[in-house]
């Protein structure tokens, strides 16, 4: 069994390659997920490569293996429907709910994380819309793109959240925003580099294009 330390490594690395263009992750980037220095987590990659969890080519960045990306989803499995049930069962606020999660998320057997997703109704996304993947390994595609990419006068539907700094959960909690939300582009401002939504309700709220770049929706 993996330790702690190994899971949280695997883990971000899985998540950076998904969010990486190149579909690796870096190791400047790696150290900054995790919390450690350059050379530390150097050294934990080439023991994961060791270990046959990681491919880690000189001069390139890192991926997993089938062996890593299989501890990934086990450990994201774990993270996403905690996070579900402090949020949906304990009224957590969503933008808190990320380090309970990575404290509880070592601790769950297999058993008693069956039973939970079971109490929860078998989820297919977490509260921030992030897709949890199946017992299986399965992991749902949203085929969502970034807000800041719709037209005026686009019906859309809000996805995921991209970024879960705790500051810009908030906002989008405020801003009425969160995922399964449906809202109307009002406007789009080239000059202004922003964009402004009316959302279902009748709330009209102004987003900067980077802040909108953050949230991924779809037409309706």
């Amino acid at each position: 069994m993996a330790s702690e330390t190994v899971e949280n490594y695997i883990k971000a690395i899985y998540v950076l390659c998904r969010e990486s263009p190149s579909g690796e992750a870096g190791v400047v980037r790696l150290a900054q997920e995790v919390g450690v220095t350059k050379g530390t987590a150097t050294s934990m990659i080439k023991r994961l490569a060791k270990s046959k969890l990681v491919k880690a080519p000189r001069y390139s960045g890192v991926t997993l293996t089938a062996m890593g990306k299989k501890i990934a989803l086990d450990v994201l499995r774990r993270h996403r429907i905690i996070e579900t049930f402090l949020v949906s069962t304990l009224n957590l606020d969503w933008a808190d709910v990320h380090e309970e999660a990575e404290r509880l998320e070592h601790a769950l057997s297999p058993r008693t994380l069956d039973r939970l997703d079971e109490f929860l109704g078998r989820p297919s996304t977490d509260p921030h819309g992030d897709p949890i993947p199946s017992a299986s390994g399965k992991v749902l595609e949203l085929r969502g793109k970034a807000l800041s990419a719709f037209a005026r006068g686009a019906k859309v539907e809000i996805v995921q959240i991209m970024d879960q700094d705790r500051a810009f959960l908030k906002f989008v909690a405020q801003s009425g925003l969160k995922p399964r939300v449906r809202a109307l582009v009002q406007d789009v401002s080239a000059q202004g580099d922003s964009i402004t939504l009316r959302v279902t309700r009748g709330k009209s709220v102004t987003l900067s294009r980077s802040a909108a770049s953050k949230i991924l929706a779809r037409l309706q």
